[in-house]
């Protein structure tokens, strides 16, 4: 693969769409881990392929100054791919915080702007699969009862319109230790029990366990340790669809 003065890339690079919420997008704190650093690793910007660099996923800041872009799991999913791999990976970040399952659905502009990005990216690379984590945001009695029809759909229109309908879609649990603050009652447990049923139900897929992860101390968002864990994992599951094992 070679990059022209553009930032172009003619080919050998394979890509995968971040979209979701927060925890797609990325809160954990720089300082509490390590940079990665992969020569491999890339991400877009522009329409052009830059090096990858944390933020990948700069998002709002849904409560001002109290949250902020940082630490996702992108960067150590990539990491782990382009190693396991000896290939060249890149991140197509769409990923926009706050956000519900009604914002992602077909015609919405989140899930527009997704498949744009998608077939832009597509123009210089392979699109190997979509990196999904929302949830926190439809944790009601309403928003929970119709989220598996919602998600399902989005998902299959998202393949149809990416042109590709095994398109492996990798999606995570959301944390069952999210604080009172955020008044979600028994809410993630029950979504967490409709993604199993997802994961059952949606060929070429696998959903992330969050067991284990720790949340930083705004009680909802993954600390940088977790994320680079969950980003490992997130990989592994990857690994589990292409192969055939789920």
């Amino acid at each position: 693969m070679t990059l022209d003065g553009f930032g172009n890339y003619e080919s050998g690079l394979t890509s995968f769409l971040m979209i979701g919420q927060s925890n797609m997008a990325g809160r954990g704190d720089f300082e509490d881990v390590s940079p990665i650093r992969n020569d491999n690793c890339y991400m877009l910007r522009l329409g052009r392929w830059q090096r990858m660099a944390e933020p990948i996923n700069p998002d709002r800041a849904v409560f001002e100054g109290e949250f902020h872009s940082g630490i996702s799991l992108a960067a150590s999913f990539a990491d782990c791919f382009a190693k396991h791999f000896e290939k060249k990976v890149g991140l197509i970040p769409c990923a926009d915080g706050g956000t519900r399952i009604e914002q992602w659905m077909p015609g919405q502009i989140l899930f527009d702007h997704a498949v744009f990005m998608a077939k832009l990216a597509m123009r210089t690379s392979t699109l190997g699969g979509i990196l999904w984590h929302q949830g926190e945001s439809d944790c009601t009695d309403e928003r929970v009862a119709v989220y598996k029809e919602k998600a399902l759909h989005m998902i299959a229109e998202l393949r149809r319109q990416l042109g590709a309908g095994e398109l492996p879609f990798i999606f995570g649990e959301i944390s069952e230790e999210i604080t009172p603050r955020w008044k979600l009652s028994d809410h993630p447990r029950r979504m967490n029990a409709i993604f199993r049923e997802m994961a059952n139900e949606i060929p070429h897929s696998a959903l992330v366990s969050a067991k284990g992860l720790t949340l930083k101390a705004d009680g909802i968002h993954f600390d940088a340790r977790s994320q680079r864990e969950f980003g490992n994992r997130y990989f592994d599951a990857y690994l589990q669809v292409t192969r055939g094992e789920k």
